[in-house]
C-alpha cells in the first residue's frame, strides 16, 4: 500500500472517542447524512454504527468521503481478521485435517480480499479526481469489481467451515469475525454504488 494511504488508514483507526465527540457545529448534519445514506445498504444499523465513529472525517453530503471511509474501514477489519485467522494455526494446535485445510484456504482468500480492498481504496481516490465521464466510470467499474470480488472471497472463507462435520470451536472462533467483515464490505459496496450513480450524472 502506498505511504499516503497507509497514513490515511492509521489516522482513521487512531481516531479517538474524544475526537469523534468533540464539539462540531456540523456533527448533527453529518449524522443525518450518514443515517440517510446507510438506508441504501443491506445492513443499515451496522453501517450507521460503523461510520458514526468517524463522522468528523466525512464532509457533509460528500458521498465520496462516505464511500472512501467505508472502504478503508472494511480494509482495516479484513486485514485484522486475516491476521487473527493466520494466528490460529500457530496458537491453537490439534486441528483436524479438514479444519486445518479450511483455515489455510481462508487465510488465502482473506489475503486476496485485503489486496482487492486496498486497490479499491486507491482507485476510488483517483476516481474522485476524474473530470471526464468515461474516465470516472472506468475507475468506478474497477472499484465495484474489486469490492465485489473481496466480498466473494470473504464468503468463500465462510463456506469452508460449513457442514456439521466441521468443529464448532473453529466455527465460533472464525465465523463471527468473518461475517462481520463481510457485512461491512457489503455496506461499503452499496455506498460505492450509490456514489457512482450520483456522480455519473454530474460529470459531462
Amino acid at each position: 500500500m502506498e505511504p499516503k494511504y497507509t497514513i490515511f488508514l492509521v489516522l482513521l483507526l487512531s481516531t479517538t472517542t474524544l475526537q469523534s465527540s468533540s464539539a462540531n457545529p456540523n456533527r448533527s448534519g453529518q449524522d443525518r447524512f450518514i443515517l440517510s445514506s446507510c438506508q441504501t445498504t443491506r445492513y443499515p444499523s451496522l453501517c450507521v454504527r460503523t461510520l458514526s465513529a468517524y463522522a468528523t472525517m466525512i464532509r457533509h453530503n460528500n458521498d465520496q468521503d462516505l464511500a472512501q471511509t467505508a472502504l478503508t474501514i472494511s480494509l482495516a477489519r479484513a486485514r485484522s481478521v486475516a491476521i487473527f485467522v493466520a494466528k490460529l494455526t500457530k496458537g491453537t494446535p490439534g486441528f483436524k485435517r479438514r479444519e486445518y485445510l479450511a483455515i489455510k484456504d481462508c487465510i488465502e482468500v482473506l489475503g486476496n480480499s485485503v489486496d482487492r480492498l486496498g486497490q479499491s481504496v486507491k482507485e476510488l481516490g483517483r476516481a474522485g479526481h476524474a473530470v471526464v465521464s468515461e474516465d470516472f466510470m472506468w475507475k468506478m467499474s474497477n472499484v465495484q469489481t474489486w469490492v465485489s470480488a473481496a466480498l466473494t472471497d470473504e464468503t468463500t472463507c465462510l463456506d469452508g467451515f460449513s457442514g456439521q462435520a466441521m468443529g464448532g470451536k473453529v466455527k465460533r472462533l472464525i465465523r463471527s469475525k468473518v461475517v462481520h467483515v463481510a457485512q461491512v464490505t457489503s455496506n461499503a459496496l452499496a455506498l460505492v454504488n450509490h456514489f457512482a450513480e450520483k456522480r455519473s450524472v454530474q460529470i459531462p
